[in-house]
């Protein structure tokens, strides 16, 4: 990753969608740790990870989580992430039991209805003073 190699869980998400914002700020607000730090898809970086995985740069209809070296998509992305918040959230990887295939069904349709339900921003979501360190540009 670059000049932030030292950083190990990055969550990448949609900058414009309401619904990634919301759920970003979630994982913020239970992440006691501070393990996770984000990245827009559409910043430089999350364009350049987007380029080397050979993943659309123009379509953003997935979370990303990069992890200690191994990349998590969809479903897998958001149940790793849940294994590692506060509280019961850890409970959520149990769902893992049920095959990738039908847990993406259900991710991908709120990922395609994501702007008809929760509506998007002109713009990437500007992390507050106290945030920025954890925003990968």
């Amino acid at each position: 990753m670059g000049a932030n190699s030292s950083i190990e869980k990055v969550i990448m998400f949609d900058g414009v969608c309401n619904l990634c914002n919301g759920a970003v700020l979630f994982v913020i607000k239970r992440d006691a740790k501070a393990v996770f730090h984000f990245a827009a898809l559409q910043s430089d970086f999350g364009k350049k990870q987007l380029n080397e995985l050979g993943v659309s740069r123009t379509n953003f209809d997935t979370i990303i989580l990069l992890k200690e070296g191994k990349v998590y998509k969809k479903s897998n992305a958001a149940l790793e992430i849940a294994k590692e918040l506060n509280g019961l959230w850890p409970m959520l990887y149990v769902f893992k039991i049920i095959p990738s295939f039908i847990r993406d069904a259900v991710y991908n349709t709120i990922a395609n209805n994501r702007y008809k339900w929760f509506g998007k921003k002109d713009s990437c979501m500007l992390p507050t003073p106290e945030l920025q360190a954890r925003f990968v540009r």
